[in-house]
């Protein structure tokens, strides 16, 4: 036996060898075909790049000095990612470029053709949305996610879907346009081929396409909107303010005074806008966060004195790469993405470039290290809430119940809620629902049902009040888990009557309770006159209003369910000599009292008797 395996293992060794003897060769001459290249780089600025076996691209960088970079990657003190993409280089090539700027450029173009493996990630790589000015007669204004060579102007990209659309909003309030697709040449205008829609008619176009408006007045007001969507608000309320005294002369009121409301309108928007100050002009501002080799940063774009951009974005590094080159990169990538032009650059500190016509300047005080604070906080929040997502996902909370904790102030996180509701029809047939949700979805199984005993007429406090005590004195008798949540579908009354109940049996400090109110959807809290107001988009009320949904469904089909027996049953109840036997034999050939009646005595008298079908036929003919 051990000489089998003695046997065995030399046989591995002898392969082993031979392998090794096979690969050696190809790694030495894989060395010194890289040690060759790495003599014949040049010492001047541009562009390298790494090719694996196959010829794929893995690497872009850019360097001063071609020749000293690239052999740095080949120093024994590399270690890991690093160290790995050394070992898949298999050739080199370089672009020798005018200057540093160039080679920055050129950089970034790459990167974003072939997106290498190992370069640093733009991780939300999205397709922005533009405002286009297009190149016609009576051009028009629209958002567009593709940016054509039309001859159109384009303005943007915008990272909000919603700024874009408050932008195109206010265009439409101050100035007529058209929104309509018609080729409106002098041609086709002379041959009267259009006619005016429902537009002209409400006041939103002046009819170009009749030739009721010369195009040399329409492109006065596209003028305006290029001033507006450049950021320059002063030069549009100046020419607003001039169309008003002109029209207050020609004694028109009427134009007067719709001018006066499109620039108050304008005064709204600039009041809103994030004004920095108007000593800012154009000017570009970055912050960065680092967190690991995780980096997340902020960009604002100032125009006259207001951001009109901000985007914040995640950078994942694949290699080592310090934090001067991270933050170059995404300067010259936001600058060309955003179609910045501005000469000031604000930054967190002293890089070690170059941009021709460009100041980088690392702000120490005054409003411009203001902006840079305000800048690195945005970037900040950004970080903390995208790692906050990702351990979320991890350990599988969701993201709803953060939010509910967050929204209510809540000390625990609402993994069970309980929502309670009653239902009657004027005190007749009163009962109450009782749902439960566990991590954010419904758990059937625990949902309970309460005929209402105590309480007599339409009484919702009362009745609440009953439902409360029962459910939470036998869940402390059985030791039950109780909720983290209690939500009552109703206002303060209700509210209170719940509160009551607990304090009674001692948990009016163990348990957070609200109530919701469906008219506005308040949420109220105990001892609180003020209620609170939830956005209706946020995933928290959308929680509370599934749970309270959940709650009333539930309620309403018991209740419906009771009431339909409950009648059925006195109805046959006020009959005196019929008894259970007899409403059930009846009920189960006849279905419903409505058949029993249209039922003839005969009939009657061979089902229950001829005694029993006289006292029914008695009562149904009084």
């Amino acid at each position: 036996m051990m000489l089998g395996m003695k046997k065995y293992n030399l046989i591995i060794i002898l392969v082993i060898w031979n392998v090794f003897k096979f690969i050696s060769p190809m790694i030495n001459l894989v060395e010194k075909r890289i040690k060759n290249i790495l003599n014949d780089l040049p010492s001047c600025s541009g562009v390298y790049q790494f090719f694996n076996e196959g010829s794929d691209i893995l690497y872009v960088g850019k360097a001063i000095n071609i020749k000293k970079r690239v052999a740095g990657y080949f120093t024994k003190n590399q270690t890991g990612k690093t160290k790995i993409l050394v070992n898949k280089i298999r050739d080199i090539k370089i672009i020798i470029t005018e200057s540093e700027h160039d080679a920055l450029l050129l950089e970034n173009s790459l990167i974003k053709k072939y997106k290498p493996p190992y370069n640093i990630l733009l991780k939300d790589d999205k397709t922005y949305p533009w405002i286009c000015i297009s190149n016609e007669e009576f051009p028009r204004v629209f958002s567009t996610r593709k940016r054509e060579n039309d001859g159109g102007q384009y303005f943007g990209p915008y990272t909000s879907v919603k700024m874009i659309n408050t932008l195109l909003n206010l265009i439409k309030e101050l100035f007529e346009l058209r929104d309509c697709n018609l080729n409106l040449s002098k041609e086709k205008i002379q041959k009267s081929a259009y006619k005016v829609c429902l537009e002209y008619h409400i006041g939103n176009c002046k009819g170009p396409c009749v030739g009721e408006e010369k195009e040399k007045d329409y492109l006065i007001r596209i003028e305006q909107i290029k001033n507006i969507l450049k950021g320059n608000l002063i030069v549009v309320q100046k020419y607003l303010k001039e169309r008003m005294k002109f029209f207050a002369l020609e004694l028109d009121f009427e134009s007067a005074q719709k001018t006066k409301e499109s620039l108050n309108l304008l005064e709204d928007y600039k009041s809103k806008s994030y004004v920095v100050s108007t000593n800012v002009t154009n000017t570009d501002v970055f912050g960065i966060y680092q967190v690991g080799n995780q980096y997340f940063l902020n960009y604002f774009k100032i125009v006259n004195g207001a951001i009109i951009q901000s985007h914040n974005a995640e950078l994942k590094i694949r290699i080592n790469e310090s934090i001067e080159d991270v933050l170059m990169h995404y300067i010259t990538l936001l600058r060309t993405e955003f179609n910045s032009d501005s000469k000031l650059i604000l930054i967190p500190f002293k890089l070690n470039y170059n941009l021709p016509g460009v100041k980088l300047i690392v702000p120490l005080k005054g409003q411009k290290k203001e902006l840079i604070d305000l800048s690195f906080r945005n970037a900040k929040f950004y970080g903390l809430e995208k790692i906050n997502k990702k351990s979320i996902q991890n350990t599988g909370v969701k993201t709803d119940l953060l939010e509910l904790q967050r929204k209510l102030h809540l000390k625990e996180l609402p993994i069970h809620i309980e929502c309670f509701d009653n239902s009657n029809i004027q005190g007749d047939f009163p009962v109450s629902a009782c749902v439960v949700f566990k991590n954010g979805k419904p758990s059937k199984k625990d949902y309970r049902h309460f005929n209402i005993k105590t309480v007599k007429g339409p009484n919702d406090y009362a009745s609440m009040e009953e439902v409360i005590e029962r459910r939470y004195s036998r869940m402390l008798k059985e030791n039950s888990g109780l909720p983290n949540l209690i939500i009552i579908d109703g206002g303060k009354g209700q509210l209170s009557s719940a509160v009551s109940a607990l304090k009674e049996i001692g948990l009016d400090r163990e348990i957070a309770i609200i109530g919701i109110a469906k008219k506005l959807e308040e949420i109220f809290f105990p001892k609180d006159p003020y209620p609170l107001y939830i956005d209706k988009n946020n995933s928290s009320l959308k929680l509370i209003q599934y749970c309270r949904n959940e709650a009333h469904r539930f309620s309403i089909n018991h209740h419906r369910n009771r009431r339909s027996k409950g009648m059925i049953i006195t109805e046959l109840d006020n009959i005196k000599g019929i008894g259970p036997k007899t409403k059930e034999v009846l009920l189960k050939k006849y279905k419903s009292i409505k058949n029993i009646k249209m039922v003839s005595k005969n009939e009657l008298t061979k089902d229950i008797g001829s005694k029993k079908a006289n006292v029914i036929v008695n009562y149904f003919t009084k």
